[in-house]
């Protein structure tokens, strides 16, 4: 069982996630469906912001259950936020970032910060990497731990962080670690392991001054991706740049995109890439 978005407009996304199928808001969704509304009525669940968050249910859906996306098993769980455990516009950054990592002749060291239930970790993982997972949820880092067991990586080179990520890194410089790729996907707004805030707009540029810091001599990657409002990727380009300057490499941009095989693409977000190509 996989994903698939099955159509978007009117701000809001049809999605079909594994076996069931979901409606969930997308504010940037601003064009008419492709798909007649009879497609749409068919959906097993609906998420609605009006009167609150929740979900509204056609038909009774368990509380868990498992998907695949590009290779990574994941346990998909309805959450009060309208979340589900996975965000399939990253997929194919991982895709990229394997690639990366296979075409290594000794294994690479990859950092993942803000790494919600651990697609990227694991993709990194299985590709051979051994991989510092982090994230401020104790809740989240358990999802990912799950959906390490579920592919078979229970036993595999990851370490499993709690934390505030300026915190961590500030260790980690103090310690002298370094990483041969770096994955950041910053909230823009959040909260670390003990209520420590996070505003992209005022902790993005001291975050990614350590993360800098942390590359090793010779790197693979950086990704860097956001879906704060207004982080185009032009924007994401003059960001990582900036922070790269004394790095030689190709940096690549773009939006998060992903396919409806009967309908518009549906951007998610946006990112920037640098390699050492």
């Amino acid at each position: 069982m996989t994903y698939t978005l099955i159509d978007s407009g009117n701000a809001w996304k049809l999605e079909k996630f594994g076996t069931y199928t979901l409606v969930r808001p997308c504010a940037q969704a601003v064009w008419k469906p492709a798909l007649d509304e009879d497609v749409w009525k068919k959906a097993d669940a609906t998420f609605t912001r009006d009167a609150g968050n929740r979900w509204i249910y056609q038909k009774k859906i368990p509380s868990s259950w498992h998907i695949e996306i590009s290779g990574i098993q994941f346990k998909i769980s309805p959450t009060d936020f309208g979340h589900l455990g996975v965000f399939p516009e990253h997929s194919l950054l991982w895709e990229w970032m394997v690639k990366k990592i296979q075409g290594r002749s000794k294994p690479a060291r990859v950092l993942n910060l803000f790494a919600y239930s651990g697609g990227a970790s694991l993709a990194a993982a299985k590709a051979g990497a051994s991989v510092c997972h982090l994230d401020a949820s104790k809740g989240m880092v358990a999802w990912a731990r799950e959906n390490a067991a579920l592919n078979g990586l229970e036993g595999a080179p990851i370490r499993w962080i709690v934390d505030d990520a300026a915190k961590f890194l500030a260790r980690e410089l103090k310690r002298g670690v370094q990483y041969d790729g770096i994955i950041l996907d910053p909230p823009t707004f959040g909260r670390g392991a003990k209520g420590e805030l996070f505003k992209i707009e005022d902790d993005l540029h001291p975050l990614l001054e350590s993360c800098r810091k942390l590359l090793s001599e010779d790197p693979l990657f950086f990704i860097f991706s956001s879906h704060t409002p207004g982080f185009t990727p032009i924007v994401m380009d003059h960001v990582l740049r900036q922070c790269l300057r004394s790095f030689t490499g190709t940096i690549e941009t773009g939006e998060m995109l992903i396919q409806a095989p009967e309908s518009v693409p549906l951007p998610l977000g946006s990112f920037a890439r640098w390699s050492n190509d």
